[in-house]
């Protein structure tokens, strides 16, 4: 397959987008409790927001997976010897340049950016294409749900899931997920994913409500997407932000929660919904891994660690698995 330096590829995802967006609403603001996927947050904006919350003092996840990746991307490309990388969940692209920059050391030609958010997207290709000129950047706008088989295949994959986006996952949907990733890998193949380890509460608490408010105003972008999709009537300042960690599962969960019982009308779905004071409706999940609970799940999907890499105060971790004879 020959690619053109920069290709954008929609596949009618904005089409299908408001179609889940009112099926998720319906869906999750109608049960009790109230729910809604952490998808949403991730319009132009909020892709904005949540590249800030990366430079925080109190984020240290991004620190600590820069730090892994500027170790171990010579030692990760050996081992996959990637002509390609397709990165899940992409936004700007980043930290996936430091494994750029070793895969073109290599065989490295052509790298595939997947994410929901177009403008994010087209902004990072551009970028890496002028960056990388021997590079073919292949923008994929679409949903992990739906458009995973449209990825082109340009020789041997390295897929990378980084920033411990797969914590955003329930057990169910992480399931499912991993299974999709699996289908994408064929014999040498490999997949590269972040996880967040286990650690302090309090440090975990100070990550997802930090001290410039810049958290929240990402979990308040949730209801500013609805207002502007669906015509909504959210009263952004009738909701709070709040964080708390799930011993029990092992998680960070966040919620907006109202701040006084309050109607709200969302023409667009056809809907109305009632808040009570104090009600919450989460917004995100972050589980919180040990390198045996995310091999476990790992093992449930057929895949298999061959490499695992932690930062040196352990707080984050990359595992590496390596497809053989259809088998990871």
């Amino acid at each position: 397959m020959i690619l053109a330096p920069i290709t954008i590829a929609i596949h009618s995802f904005g089409q299908d987008a408001r179609r889940q967006l009112i099926a998720d609403v319906r869906t999750g603001l109608t049960r009790s409790p109230k729910s809604m996927p952490p998808r949403w947050f991730y319009d132009e904006h909020g892709s904005h927001l949540f590249d800030a919350i990366t430079r925080l003092p109190e984020y240290y996840l991004t620190r600590a997976e820069v730090q892994i990746l500027e170790e171990v991307a010579a030692d990760v490309v050996a081992a996959a010897r990637p002509e390609m990388i397709v990165e899940l969940g992409a936004g700007s692209s980043e930290k996936t340049t430091i494994l750029i920059e070793a895969g073109l050391r290599d065989r490295l030609s052509c790298f595939v950016p997947f994410d929901v958010s177009e403008a994010v997207l087209l902004q990072a290709a551009r970028r890496l294409a002028t960056d990388f000129p021997r590079l073919s950047v292949y923008a994929l706008v679409g949903s992990f749900h739906e458009h995973l088989d449209r990825i082109p295949r340009q020789g041997r994959r390295l897929v990378v899931f980084l920033g411990s986006t797969v914590g955003n996952f329930d057990d169910e949907e992480l399931d499912a997920f991993l299974a999709s990733v699996g289908g994408l890998l064929e014999p040498g193949d490999a997949l590269l994913i972040g996880v967040d380890l286990v650690k302090d509460e309090g440090q975990l608490l100070a990550a997802y409500n930090d001290s410039q408010g810049v958290t929240a105003d990402f979990n308040l972008n949730l209801l500013r997407v609805l207002n502007r999709e669906l015509s909504a009537d959210f009263d952004l300042d009738g909701f709070d932000h709040v964080a708390v960690f799930n011993r029990e599962r092992s998680r960070i969960e966040m919620y907006l929660r109202s701040r006084r019982p309050q109607r709200v009308i969302i023409p667009g779905a056809e809907l109305s919904v009632e808040f009570g004071r104090g009600e919450m409706l989460q917004t995100e999940i972050s589980t919180k891994f040990s390198r045996e609970s995310i091999e476990r799940r790992l093992r449930q999907s057929g895949l298999a660690i061959a490499g695992w890499y932690t930062d040196a105060e352990k707080q984050f971790a990359l595992s590496l698995s390596l497809a053989s004879d259809g088998i990871v």
